[in-house]
């Protein structure tokens, strides 16, 4: 099997946390993202109540958009998803997050190298403190401090990681700003992806406008799916523009 690689053009993943969304809930965004062609659907959380190959089970039965795990921890680990973020926490200085949790997950994901896709994970203060930073126990950047986030950007990039993630966190009081996300597309060459605190569909489009390849709407998307499917919307009047 072919090694998977992001696409470089304009991306709308949908995250899922398995705690989060079941049953019927799971159904009808699973439709909506199915009527407006969103790319992937991701798995995942910060905490683990349910079976995250229960989840990834459902998703395939329901719908046939690609499925990428976004493991919060350990126990997350499945290799019944399509492609496998191995996320490295560069941040942060915890160390587990940075390559302990990776040690451990080595023997368990080998068999499965071609799904893998290595992540710079970068937290952005956006607000109060969100459930991200308080279970990875690390202190998330300052939005004020773009050059810092442009250095650890670039220091991923430099150590072989394939994308870099900015996240905001899940219930950021605002989305990573535009200007971090500019500087950042302007110093490295891998796809960034963007997520977290994105309500508005001006955010979406200042975010790829910005650089964004990827962007991530998590389960806000249950009570709000309009947003999923002006995300997309956006993404394709993005990418018409781009061929005129």
């Amino acid at each position: 099997m072919k090694k998977f690689r992001f696409p470089g053009q304009k991306s709308v993943a949908l995250l899922i946390d398995p705690d989060k969304i079941t049953g019927d809930s799971l159904n009808n965004i699973l439709q909506v993202a199915t009527e407006c062609r969103a790319d992937f659907i991701m798995a995942g959380g910060s905490l683990t109540f349910r079976r995250i190959d229960t989840l990834i089970d459902s998703i395939k039965n329901l719908c046939k958009i690609p499925v990428i795990l976004f493991p919060g921890n350990l126990l997350q680990l499945s290799y019944k998803a399509d492609v496998i973020l191995l996320l490295s926490l560069i941040s942060g200085r915890n160390p587990e997050l940075l390559i302990g949790n990776h040690v451990i997950a080595a023997p368990f994901l080998q068999s499965v190298k071609e799904k893998l896709i290595s992540v710079g994970y970068i937290l952005i203060a956006c607000g109060s403190k969100t459930s991200v930073e308080y279970i990875s126990q690390t202190e998330a950047i300052p939005a004020d401090k773009p050059d810092i986030v442009v250095a650890t950007a670039l220091a991923g990039e430099m150590l072989g990681l394939s994308m870099i993630y900015l996240e905001a966190g899940s219930g950021a009081e605002t989305s990573v700003p535009v200007g971090i996300i500019r500087a950042v597309r302007e110093n490295v060459s891998i796809p960034v992806a963007v997520g977290g605190g994105l309500r508005k569909k001006n955010e979406i489009k200042e975010a790829f406008e910005a650089g964004a390849n990827l962007i991530i709407l998590g389960n806000g998307c249950e009570k709000n799916p309009e947003l999923l499917k002006e995300a997309c919307k956006t993404r394709d009047e993005i990418k018409d523009r781009s061929l005129i």
